[in-house]
């Protein structure tokens, strides 16, 4: 008999998955459940929502749970430390390790917790497009710009290329925070600037990009190229072997991929770039990965 199937939680700002994964094979064992989350919500909204979905999962006693959810996060005690990112505020300070073992439906082994730039980087590592390779990028585009770093199977988050604790949004461009230029709210405000459109979202401006647009081009070309020259000097020094990209921009990689490329220097070329071939489970299989590691 092969592993127990995992059960796992994906927590984001406006909604959490569950499910359950087999470890073995990366796939899910029967249905994701997603659930709306108010990321303004109080604790106990917050926590009452993280325990429906969770119930939503046939779990068997003594389950070993994966947990991904964003930083900032103590993820080896458990505890939110979120403060200053707009969401989850509520939650500053409490265990949730604790809250959540105590209303979890059936009796927990341990729940471990990963930041879910890295379980989309794992979960793609481990049974997606970055099969096969030793040292990959995650980079995920979507509210802001996500990244977690893979070695061999290990989620890295320091060492050469690698920005302060992994995340490419502690970079800087032209002396500000890079999601001041590469994020959904940078980008809408800075086409708001340039077409005085203040209630148009990424999805419209790529689409009118690719219709030949001149100032939504212009706003998503600086934006990549931006990106591309935050990103490039870590790629080449950490030495990647992959870069996998998923996020809610994805979906317009073909037209925003050579603007990015267009911002590396002296036309430096980074390594393969695959998109996500788990796009919207990835993390939940990266969270499974992760649990299962731990308990091994």
């Amino acid at each position: 008999m092969g592993p127990p199937s995992i059960p796992v939680l994906d927590v984001g700002g406006t909604h959490v998955s569950s499910g359950l994964v087999d470890p073995q094979t990366g796939t899910l064992v029967g249905p994701v459940h997603r659930r709306h989350l108010d990321g303004a919500g109080s604790a106990a909204e917050i926590l009452d929502v993280l325990v429906a979905a969770a119930g939503a999962v046939s779990v068997s006693p003594g389950a070993t749970w994966g947990v991904a959810i964003p930083d900032p996060f103590d993820y080896a005690q458990g505890i939110a430390l979120f403060h200053g990112v707009g969401k989850f505020e509520s939650l500053r300070g409490l265990d949730l390790r604790a809250m959540l073992s105590a209303r979890l439906p059936a009796r927990t082994r341990q729940i471990v917790f990963l930041n879910d730039a890295d379980a989309f980087a794992l979960g793609e590592w481990a049974y997606g497009a970055a099969s096969g390779y030793r040292r990959c990028l995650g980079l995920t585009l979507g509210t802001g710009v996500g990244t977690g770093w893979i070695v061999d199977g290990r989620i890295v988050s320091s060492g050469p290329g690698i920005p302060p604790g992994g995340r490419a949004y502690r970079l800087e461009v032209g002396g500000a925070p890079l999601e001041e230029t590469v994020s959904r709210r940078a980008i809408r405000r800075a086409y708001w600037a340039a077409a005085g459109d203040a209630g148009a979202d990424v999805r419209e401006i790529a689409g009118w990009a690719r219709d030949g647009a001149p100032a939504a081009r212009r706003v998503l070309r600086r934006s990549m190229r931006a990106l591309g020259g935050a990103l490039g000097p870590c790629l080449r020094d950490f030495a990647a072997d992959v870069v996998v990209v998923g996020g809610s921009m994805a979906a317009s990689w073909d037209l925003l991929e050579p603007w990015w490329l267009s911002g590396f220097a002296d036309g430096a070329q980074p390594p393969p770039i695959r998109l996500a071939a788990n796009p919207h489970h990835a993390p939940l299989l990266g969270a499974a990965r992760f649990a299962r590691d731990s308990v091994d």
